[in-house]
């Protein structure tokens, strides 16, 4: 077993452990605490557990309420039991007081929300000023509300705070935009229902001082980069009506929290990244289910562990939080905790579950009664990742890997609030990336957070909000948009007949309404809705990107909502619409798409061992041609269908290895051994990828092909390598000439959104993480969990030639060259 007994020699992000024999476990641990758990899990399921450290608890550091504090604020603080401040709460309000930018990085439950409350109150009480506040989800906004109000009922501070988003009441809105002191949205309603509209917002944007964005590292990729372009839409606004208002910024733990503060808001900022907040000791187990078949690598579900681990905590007497990935498991995991704690109708519920979908009024009493401590036990969605105030805990347990090491410990500090020892549990389910972290346990101890990164400036992204920006107002020749100069993209709107130049101006001229069309989750326009048919009815059920709906919305497909599945009768292509109807299968679909890449420009090289790794600029073609019905659970093939689609092109930016042909011919049997290894070794070098780079599966991609587009291949219906030509019709390695296996990971954007250089300049270590993954991987010759799902019958091939051995070779090859191969 991997790293028991490790122990933390810091808190915080640096998480460096030095080995020490059962240094976590103490020798008598108090009932009823996350020690004693951690303790009892640890003697009783060892074989389980594959890492166990601590992270050490401390006091905390603690300021004076400031003196400039008004006194009305300083008397509804005290009424609530905050005496003093910590000290993170006093160095904000000290920056803020001097008019600077700040972004405040501290743990889960630190009291962040107080760094920016106490400036946006102060100044609403000593001059009117107005405030801003964006979150990324509804549950957030009203929980912040409740506590504004609460402030001001405590102190009769006679604030005005409304929430403004999507279900704020029509009569209400004006109200709002008349009357509000703080304003409460999230960036989609200001990007559609307020910015359009400012005219209506006069008032408030003349008196802007603030806007509070919290939970900045939600924001990134696609979505971080559309949301800097609302906030210099925004200031382009606000210096119209003459306001220049301060940022505050507030984030969880990501490795680069000032650079991202910055890139957002195009300005600098004061980072305050040590948190003053007292702690308890957090323990952390890493937690593998028991392998049940071998052969195929199977291993009992999480969700059995994680309903194991739930029970015994609660009967311990610990309030316990259980994170689900799907709607569909957050309501199977609370029937399965009901069944044996709520069993008698008589008494009030122990547990509760928390998702979206509920009405908001049971989400409210659901956080109400976690608050009061009625409950013991909660399983949730990620929507309590979030800083949504749910009280006290002692243990969370999640149910799969959140898909980041700083998402991790987001959810690990839900636990803990009241210096008490507490527990977290990561269960891995039998997906890649959680097999690759709770196998590598060193690497979750050891890792920085990673960095949220964004690309504001890709082209499709700037037009969209360039031409909202020219809705709505003026734009002036040599008027920058953020550090851009529009007069390219204006001149192409004028064109398109949407704005025309009337001297040094451009005035916008056609009807439309531009902030409509535009998706702040996606690039390419034209996102295609999913249709219910179901027993006559037509209700739209989804929304799916343009560059995923070939993937996942062929007629064939099952598409799955919220975890329930639907087959897809019809595909309306130039609609953009997919028409489904509820079916009951045991089976899911997945598409064989042949994904050509041919390289058009190349910015870097570097060698890779026997080979080179590069950067540069790549054209791709996918053709999706049909898609293979895999069965739950065992996950074998049990069919296949056609598909018919156009094909998808793009133009974006990629990562590659290559390994020269007499090399390659020296260390494989033949063509087609090398050819396995290199589709094994790109789908573990995809995995680590994606978690590298904190990128969603399907904003990376991955293709293994020929560098000039010749050919490129694909896994056939037996798992092994299958060469097409140009046009897909299938080759036989021997055939070719040239034979140079190039394995591509590409940004799966048009023009790209900055994901393969960071790839590029960690090209050494993705590929050994790589062999690392292959290697420690418990399956014989290959599983889901390292090189790909292969037939059974691929597991009888000898040791040197099955998929894991060949994928393990060629990524020996691209780290240390045929000396280590050998």
């Amino acid at each position: 077993m991997a790293t028991t007994g490790r122990e933390l020699a810091r808190h915080g992000t640096g998480r460096r452990a030095n080995t020490g024999d059962d240094a976590t476990v103490p020798a008598r641990a108090a009932r009823g605490d996350g020690a004693g758990l951690t303790q009892a899990l640890a003697r009783r399921y060892a074989d389980r557990i594959t890492g166990h450290f601590t992270l050490p608890g401390r006091e905390g550091a603690y300021a004076e309420l400031p003196a400039d504090l008004p006194a009305a604020l300083a008397g509804a603080l005290k009424s609530r039991g905050i005496e003093r401040l910590y000290s993170h709460q006093a160095e904000a309000w000290a920056a803020t007081r001097r008019g600077e930018h700040v972004v405040v990085v501290t743990p889960t439950a630190s009291g962040k929300s107080l760094c920016y409350t106490l400036p946006v109150v102060t100044a609403a009480m000593e001059r009117g000023a107005k405030a801003l506040y964006l979150f990324p989800t509804k549950a957030l906004a009203q929980d912040q509300v409740a506590e504004l109000l609460e402030l001001s009922r405590a102190g009769d501070l006679g604030l005005k705070a409304f929430t403004f988003d999507g279900d704020t009441p029509g009569d209400a809105r004006q109200a709002i935009r008349l009357h509000g002191d703080i304003v409460v949205s999230n960036p989609d309603m200001l990007h559609q229902g307020i910015l359009p509209h400012h005219t209506k917002w006069a008032q408030f944007f003349e008196n802007l001082q603030y806007v509070v964005i919290d939970e900045v590292h939600t924001y990134r990729g696609v979505f971080g980069s559309h949301v800097t372009n609302v906030l210099r839409r925004l200031k382009r606004i606000c210096a119209f009506y003459g306001s220049n208002p301060q940022f505050i910024l507030c984030s969880a733990t990501i490795g680069n929290p000032q650079q991202h503060a910055e890139a957002l808001i195009e300005h600098g900022v004061t980072a305050i990244t040590e948190s003053g907040a007292p702690t308890g000791d957090k323990h952390v187990l890493l937690w593998n289910p028991p392998v049940v078949n071998p052969d195929l690598g199977l291993r009992a579900s999480a969700r059995s562990q994680s309903n194991r681990i739930a029970r015994l905590a609660i009967k311990a007497g610990l309030k316990t939080l259980v994170f689900a990935q799907t709607r569909l498991m957050v309501e199977v995991l609370t029937k399965y905790l009901k069944d044996v704690f709520d069993h008698d109708p008589r008494k009030p519920p122990r547990i509760r579950a928390y998702r979206g979908g509920y009405l908001p009024t049971e989400r409210r009493e659901v956080e109400r009664s976690m608050r009061a401590g009625d409950i013991d036990g909660i399983v949730s969605t990620s929507a309590l990742e979030l800083g949504v105030d749910i009280g006290s805990l002692d243990v969370v347990i999640l149910n799969g890997y959140p898909g980041s090491v700083a998402g991790t410990w987001q959810r690990f500090g839900r636990a803990g609030r009241r210096q008490q020892p507490s527990l977290g549990v990561l269960v891995a389910n039998s997906q890649p990336l959680d097999q690759y972290v709770v196998r590598h346990p060193e690497f979750f101890i050891d890792a920085p957070p990673e960095h949220a990164r964004i690309a504001p400036d890709q082209p499709l992204i700037l037009f969209d909000h360039i031409r909202c920006a020219a809705f709505e107002l003026v734009f002036v020749t040599g008027e920058n948009f953020g550090p851009i100069e529009p007069e390219l993209y204006l001149e192409a709107l004028a064109e398109t007949e949407v704005v025309h130049r009337e001297g040094d101006r451009w005035e916008w001229i056609a009807d439309s309404y531009p902030a409509n069309a535009v998706s702040l989750r996606s690039v390419a326009d034209g996102n295609f809705v999913v249709v219910d048919r179901t027993d006559g009815r037509q209700q739209i059920i989804a929304e799916v990107d343009y560059s995923a709906a070939a993937l996942t919305l062929y007629e064939g497909a099952i598409h799955m909502v919220q975890s329930t599945p639907y087959q897809v009768e019809r595909l309306d292509w130039e609609g953009r619409k997919a028409y489904v109807t509820r079916t009951f299968v045991d089976y899911y679909t997945d598409s064989i798409d042949y994904t050509k890449l041919k390289v058009l420009a190349e910015f870097d090289r570097a060698p890779a061992g026997d080979g080179d790794a590069r950067h540069g600029e790549v054209h791709m073609v996918r053709r999706v041609a049909g898609y293979k019905k895999i069965r739950y659970y065992t996950h074998e093939n049990i069919g296949y269908g056609p598909v018919t689609l156009p094909d998808q092109e793009l133009h974006t930016t990629a990562a590659w290895w290559q390994i020269p042909q007499p090399q390659l011919l020296a260390w494989f049997a033949s063509r087609q051994d090398a050819l396995d290894g290199f589709l094994g070794a790109g789908y573990a070098l995809h995995v680590v990828a994606t978690l590298a780079v904190m990128a969603d599966a399907r904003d990376l991609q991955k293709a293994i092909g020929n560098g000039d587009g010749g050919w490129f291949a694909t896994a056939d219906t037996h798992g092994r390598g299958q060469l097409r030509g140009g046009e897909g019709q299938e080759l036989a390695p021997f055939e070719l000439q040239q034979f140079v296996p190039t394995l591509y990971l590409y940004d799966n954007f048009p023009g790209g959104v900055g994901l393969s250089e960071p790839l590029w300049t960690r090209q050494a270590e993705l590929v050994q993480r790589a062999i690392e993954l292959v290697e420690r991987c418990d399956c014989r010759g290959g599983c889901p969990a390292c090189v790909g799902p292969i037939l059974a019958a691929e597991e009888e091939r000898a040791g040197a030639t099955s998929p894991k051995a060949l994928a393990s070779r060629v990524l020996t090859l691209l780290a240390t060259g045929s000396g280590a191969a050998a």
